[in-house]
């Protein structure tokens, strides 16, 4: 199973995420305990229900430092399982898997974590219409990575950067000097995308006479977001941002925006519990 991911360059992740584990004196508990002649068979599994994401990644690790050993997955990344599943086994070079384990491990709880927090926002907002976007709201470097596990969770990914849409927010109106200049100046600049944000129902018009072509609607109560729906009357597409949890999504999603963003899908997404054990040869 090969992993790849536009934008992502599995090889030298895997190799850094490795080198920052093994640093200079590499892993010297499997060099003084483990024969270099032993070998090893465990099989990863979930000790609690996830939805899958990063198998493929954790594989890479192991074969990184064997690339003769045997690895079989027994689900692919989306399937939504229940505690106990295997999801993969592994079977060479003792000291080389478990070097790599904590790699592989990290990994998967991480991605898995954030697809499964993901599903269960998706879930909430099931034959709403709305569709459920992650944020820039990422760790350094994971970006890419963790914007995957969110479509695996079955969102949609927001801006991948700064580089693929304009946002205009509060801080960028405040300098530019009023909604309708920034907007203006965006639509000039010949970006195709622009995405603004408007905290009061006063600035939707301004906003859309100046060209955005999306409208973020930040920190709106339901009924708020409900006449902001009907004001924007499906010119551009809405997106209610700010403060969704769960249990409110749901009642966001029922006010007819197009999209609800989430910032926590990422940013705070509890790592699913995996685990390696050894098994009998």
């Amino acid at each position: 199973m090969t992993f790849r991911l536009d934008g992502f360059d599995t090889d030298a992740f895997v190799a850094a995420t490795l080198a920052e584990d093994l640093g200079e004196g590499g892993d010297i508990t499997s060099a003084a305990v483990i024969p270099a002649d032993a070998r090893f068979a465990g099989v990863m599994d979930t000790r609690e229900p996830i939805v899958v994401a990063g198998l493929g990644l954790a594989e890479a690790f192991f074969r990184a430092l064997d690339a003769e050993a045997t690895i079989v997955p027994m689900v692919k990344d989306g399937d939504a399982v229940p505690a106990g599943t295997d999801l993969m086994r592994i079977e060479g070079s003792a000291r080389a898997m478990l070097t790599a384990e904590r790699c592989a491990l990290n990994t998967m709880q991480h991605l898995s974590g954030i697809a499964t927090l993901t599903r269960h926002y998706v879930e909430a907002i099931a034959d709403t219409g709305a569709t459920l976007l992650d944020t820039r709201k990422t760790i350094p470097g994971l970006r890419r990575l963790e914007k995957y596990a969110t479509r695996v969770g079955g969102a949609q990914n927001h801006r991948m950067g700064l580089w693929d849409a304009a946002m205009i927010k509060d801080n960028h109106v405040a300098v530019a000097g009023g909604i309708a200049a920034a907007v203006r100046r965006a639509v000039a600049a010949g970006i195709a995308r622009i995405i603004v944000e408007v905290d009061t129902l006063d600035q939707i018009a301004p906003a859309l006479e100046g060209g955005a072509t999306h409208l973020l609607l930040d920190n709106m109560a339901p009924d708020m977001l409900a006449r902001a729906v009907s004001m924007i009357g499906g010119r551009v597409p809405s997106e209610a941002s700010g403060g969704v949890r769960l249990d409110t999504i749901r009642a966001i999603a029922e006010t007819g925006v197009t999209y609800i963003s989430v910032g926590r899908l990422t940013q705070s997404a509890p790592a699913a519990d995996i685990g390696l054990d050894f098994t009998l040869m």
